[in-house]
């Protein structure tokens, strides 16, 4: 059955009405949620308002590096510290290094631009701010929903938001409703807001139909693949930032690594690969396995039995889409009766590898916008005054410093880390030129024959692994007997274009193991999709060449479930 013919059989949807709904239960959203709050707190009335969040819990899905700049937080909570708010470790050191496949160089922190320094910043799990962001949310009276996803955006007759539905719960693989079958319900709002991370399903959907992005750059992607490790005492420094950029990607490939200490002898390593990347061949996360063997990192991880220094353990792993365009691809962030805020929309800052601040941050002038809009007796209109609050604010100045940023490092590492340089360093942020990008990040691969394959060494289980070893402690996890979320516009573009000329690249660019090439048993090529190991990070959606892989939403509750990370 299609999703109309269960609704006509089994409906109509029940409905709930709130002043806000909130479409994603992570800093912007939750920010979203706490602020309208706090302002019907201080004025004495009341804001009904609701956050639906697809994962288990706030903080189930949320995957960043993470240095966390506090200078919203500050803002939203100024007490932060007296209320627990789990910010524990400031950075203590920043090193950066220029890296070759058997060696670095330290780059001098004088001559680092602002943007790579991170004094008063703190080192932290982002699922573990957002659980207790959650926490004062609800404090404050705010519903949060989890386990619910958003699956349809509902509009009036006048064209406007009008609110979203929710997934219906216990349809079988075959699209029929089994025994669990539970139809989704209509959370109707005066205003409407979508905080759905990097990429989010109905941002994009809503990108499209207001063409919000008219005019804008093409929005840019990287992926960020995360682990958490414990490692020795010995090899701990509590508060280091060790960044690198160089090994193992060419001079043309954008990305470069993170390396953070946490307290209690935890390390969170990464790496980020930009979705622009040329070679059909390269996978982001082999390149990432790889990046942990360089000398300078694997001491980190690796024990010496002679000074008694035990060899690390690894507890978690990730991957993530970023979206990381900046301030000339931030699509229009208001339409009738919404808003977009925070990854959503794309005000992470590139420069400075940090998106939680502005996410706080956007979620907050959202609110405020929202706020007066509802005294007003206003609905389902433009709420323009929060795109013009932004403009107005510190975080339009930061993102305009640093809007070069991502085009400069187009024209190669030696190119972007120059201009970078130039741009942040001599120029302190007053530049008078602006690149622009036209091309969007799926339409840079190359043909596989035109291309350098790439020989990835076996995983040796200790220091570096595999997908599906790695997707297991990652908790994910979906009802088996569901629909594929991993959509295909038609089914014989995989094989018949995508394998035929970029090499099945679907089967390198996911992290989790999702997409295989399989043999049929007349010796013929099928697309096998895995849909169960599926994190929700949505590079397929970005970097599929032709575009015909679409995301959609599980069941709620699904994917992954983050623990410290």
């Amino acid at each position: 059955m299609t999703p109309e013919e269960i609704l006509s059989t089994h409906g109509p949807r029940e409905s709930m009405e709130y002043d806000v709904v909130v479409v994603g239960g992570g800093p912007a959203g939750l920010s979203t949620a706490i602020r309208l709050k706090q302002l019907a707190q201080e004025k004495g009335n009341d804001v009904s308002v609701v956050v639906l969040e697809k994962g288990s819990e706030p903080g189930a899905h949320i995957l960043s590096g993470a240095i966390m700049d506090p200078i919203a937080l500050n803002e939203l909570f100024p007490n932060w510290k007296e209320m627990g708010a789990p910010l524990n470790q400031p950075v203590t050191e920043d090193i950066f290094l220029m890296t070759t496949e058997n060696g670095a160089t330290r780059v001098p922190n004088f001559a680092l631009p602002p943007c790579f320094h991170n004094e008063g910043n703190y080192i932290i799990s982002l699922g573990n701010l957002t659980r207790w962001l959650g926490e004062q949310a609800e404090a404050l009276g705010v519903e949060i929903f989890p386990g619910f996803t958003a699956a349809e955006v509902l509009y009036n007759e006048d064209g406007s938001v009008k609110g979203v539905a929710t997934g219906n719960m216990g349809i079988g693989k075959d699209g029929e409703p089994t025994e669990n079958f539970q139809l989704g319900m209509e959370l109707h709002a005066k205003y409407t807001v979508f905080a759905e991370g990097a990429r989010g399903h109905l941002g994009k959907q809503v990108i499209a139909k207001f063409k919000l992005d008219d005019g804008k750059d093409p929005q840019s992607y990287g992926i960020g693949i995360k682990e958490l490790w414990e490692i020795d005492p010995a090899r701990h420094q509590a508060g280091l930032a060790l960044h690198s950029a160089g090994w193992p990607l060419d001079e043309n490939t954008y990305g470069g690594s993170f390396l953070y200490h946490m307290e209690d002898n935890k390390v969170v390593v990464g790496f980020v690969v930009g979705l622009d990347y040329t070679n059909p061949w390269l996978s982001p996360f082999e390149e990432f396995q790889r990046f942990k063997t360089h000398p300078n990192i694997r001491w980190y991880f690796e024990g010496d039995e002679a000074k008694g220094i035990a060899p690390a353990k690894r507890i978690s792993y990730g991957a993530r889409a970023i979206t990381a365009g900046g301030l000339l691809s931030l699509p229009k962030t208001v339409f009738p009766g919404g808003a977009l805020v925070g990854c959503d929309a794309g005000y992470l800052n590139a420069s400075r590898i940090k998106g939680s601040h502005a996410a706080i941050k956007t979620g907050m002038l959202a609110a405020e916008a929202a706020y007066d809009a509802l005294q007003a007796g206003r609905s389902h209109d433009e709420l323009s005054a929060y795109p013009e609050a932004f403009e107005n604010s510190w975080l339009h100045t930061e993102l305009n410093k640093a809007r070069n940023f991502k085009q400069w490092f187009k024209k190669g590492r030696t190119v972007g880390t120059l201009m970078t340089g130039i741009e942040q360093f001599v120029l302190r942020g007053h530049v008078p030129w602006t690149l622009r990008r036209a091309a969007a990040d799926h339409t840079y691969l190359k043909p596989a024959a035109e291309c350098q394959a790439i020989q990835y060494p076996k995983p040796d289980g200790k220091l570096t692994f595999d997908r599906l070893s790695s997707v297991f402690i990652s908790n994910t996890n979906h009802e088996e007997n569901q629909p594929a979320h991993l959509t295909l516009k038609d089914a014989s573009v995989p094989v018949g274009i995508n394998l035929a000329k970029f090499a099945g690249p679907e089967a390198r660019y996911c992290p989790a193991g999702v997409y295989e090439f399989v043999k049929n048993e007349d010796q013929s090529d099928r697309l096998q999709i895995n849909a169960q190991n599926c994190v929700h990070c949505k590079t397929c959606d970005i970097k599929d060449p032709t575009q015909n892989i679409v995301w959609v939403t599980p069941e709620g509750g699904g994917g992954p479930n983050y623990s410290g990370m």
